[in-house]
């Protein structure tokens, strides 16, 4: 089972990678657009169209996103920090990488990479252990099969080259 913090997770980098892919994107339509229609679970009415469909679509999304199945809070802190320190997260990456260029990162890994930076440099209450853990298994899930050992390699450095955690 998942836990509600690795699902905020989860969604932070389903939003920062929509972002990513669309620049022209601000955060807070970002954030909207996923909770507005990729929130929703497959497991709602099939007929949209009907008026009941779209009552019970709407009360189903409302319940989904009241639910404590995932911290909201985290969601929201983790997009809005992350596109805020982007350009200095993509610095430390580039820092990081000496051989790659961050563009020619996979989508995936780049955006895990920033998210636990992220983490690693503002989320002080989460330990260095959980950061670095996390990003692995969203990799895992995520990513390409390579991508796991990539990001672990390169937050590993982060901490002990740049001194990113106490």
């Amino acid at each position: 089972m998942v836990g509600p913090r690795r699902r905020a997770r989860e969604i932070a980098l389903q939003i920062l990678i929509q972002l990513d892919v669309n620049p022209e994107l601000d955060v807070e339509r970002g954030i909207r657009l996923y909770f507005d229609h990729l929130a929703v679970d497959a497991a709602t009415d099939d007929d949209d169209d009907a008026p009941a469909g779209r009552a019970k679509n709407a009360a189903f999304t409302a319940a989904t996103l009241a639910s404590p199945s995932f911290d909201r809070a985290m969601v929201d802190e983790l997009v809005r920090g992350v596109a805020k320190a982007r350009s200095e997260l993509d610095e430390i990456v580039q820092n990081l990488s000496r051989n790659w260029r961050l563009e020619r990162m996979a989508l995936v890994e780049r955006n895990v990479i920033r998210l636990a930076l992220y983490e690693l440099k503002y989320a002080t209450e989460v330990p260095t252990n959980v950061a670095l853990d996390e990003a692995i298994e969203l990799t895992k899930r995520f990513g390409t099969a390579e991508g796991a050992a990539f990001v672990n390699g390169l937050l590993d450095r982060a901490v002990t080259d740049q001194g990113l955690r106490r």
